[in-house]
């Protein structure tokens, strides 16, 4: 099997959010975070044989860059790694015990949503890029009258600097939605946002079939 590239940055994205993976048999990559309080899903191209646990997934990643163009065999307790179309050279890489490796035993149910909204790429780079630069621990949704906005700020500092964005949600009432910066682990795209009031975010890739939950802060607040 020789992964995509969309596939390779799906793993690359996910060892952002758990080092551990356990990839089912079939074409369906589901991850969580060890707080748990981020899930991620992705559906790919390829087929898996098996279901294949990894504890490092970084240092799986690492190993398939040892190759130019890398072939994947799944055998039952290892997966080879070869260089295609050159069998002279290899690597042996042993799947880990599925019950040390932390994944997600079933898909979060998305309750009813409150807001929506459209997060472009453009604009989730910006915000994550000034948290950086203004040292914003946090992100809040906002709508306090007749405008909303996606501001990245310390909410525990009222003093400290912050930026801010205008975006255009579809949902009534006024609402202060804070997650946390860090938790925006997001490949790179346009999404479809869904906010439930019950504290949990959906993000829904407008280009590939990826998708996120992400749980809000619990400071969050809605009042219709």
């Amino acid at each position: 099997m020789k992964l995509s590239n969309y596939t390779t940055s799906v793993l690359k994205n996910f060892a952002t959010i758990n080092q551990n993976l356990v990839i089912k048999e079939g074409n369906t990559i589901s991850t969580m975070s060890a707080m748990k309080n981020i899930v991620a899903k992705a559906e790919v191209e390829e087929t898996f044989p098996q279901e294949v646990a990894i504890y490092d997934l970084n240092e799986f990643l690492a190993a398939m860059s040892l190759f130019t163009n890398p072939i994947l065999d799944f055998e039952e307790n290892h997966v080879m790694i070869r260089e295609e179309n050159n069998t002279s050279n290899s690597l042996k890489y042993f799947y880990s015990d599925p019950s040390v490796v932390t994944s997600p035993t079933k898909l979060i149910t998305m309750p009813s949503n409150e807001v929506k909204f459209t997060m472009s790429n453009e604009d989730l780079s910006k915000l994550k890029k000034a948290a950086g630069v203004i040292g914003a621990p946090d992100m809040v949704l906002e709508k306090n009258g007749s405008g909303s906005s996606l501001t990245v700020k310390d909410k525990k500092n009222d003093t400290a600097n912050n930026y801010s964005l205008d975006v255009d949600t579809n949902g009534d009432g006024e609402f202060n939605f804070y997650f946390k910066v860090e938790n925006m682990k997001l490949l790179d795209g346009t999404y479809d946002v869904e906010i439930s009031s019950k504290n949990i975010s959906h993000y829904k890739n407008k280009s590939s079939d990826i998708e996120y939950w992400i749980a809000l802060e619990p400071e969050s607040t809605y009042t219709v």
